[in-house]
């Protein structure tokens, strides 16, 4: 069983990598620019062809990270891990080491905690349409696995409370 659910956006993260390629773009096109110019006089000076070589590596690299972050991000279910993919960064976690499930209906937001004392965790976030097959999906593998849920009262009550 291979489970795959596509991570959600934020608007402002789509409006960053938006900002993020198009300051890629920019940089490659000027240190390009200055390339040309660089061509034209002194091509001798072994540091400029250092400096424009890592120029266009850094611009087409974060691009290249960027881009594979909008398409790629992902949490992958198989049968012994939890995958978290983020472009081209990958975390495994073993599904044994989780403890429990929280979904939090006020923040949209499914906790996975790997320890009892809740101080080891990640968070999921998947459209809110796909939670209860998340949580399906991951109590299938391990049935171990506890799940709780809060209420939006709720969590302003512990909120306030604190």
């Amino acid at each position: 069983m291979n489970k795959s659910f596509p991570f959600k956006f934020t608007p402002m993260m789509l409006v960053l990598f938006s900002v993020g390629l198009a300051l890629c773009g920019i940089g490659f096109g000027l240190t390009l620019w200055r390339f040309l110019n660089f061509l034209k006089n002194d091509i001798g000076n072994v540091y400029r062809w250092i400096e424009y070589v890592l120029l266009f590596f850094v611009s087409l690299f974060l691009a290249a990270l960027i881009i594979s972050m909008f398409c790629r991000s992902r949490y992958v279910l198989t049968e012994k891990y939890l995958i978290l993919q983020f472009g081209f960064i990958k975390q495994k976690y073993d599904l044994k080491s989780i403890c429990s499930v929280h979904l939090f209906k006020g923040m949209n937001k499914i906790a996975v905690y790997f320890d009892s004392f809740k101080t080891k965790y990640a968070v999921i976030v998947v459209k809110d349409v796909w939670y209860d097959e998340f949580i399906k999906s991951l109590i299938e593998c391990n049935p171990k696995i506890g799940f709780s849920f809060s209420t939006p009262e709720e969590e302003e009550e512990y909120k306030n409370g604190k």
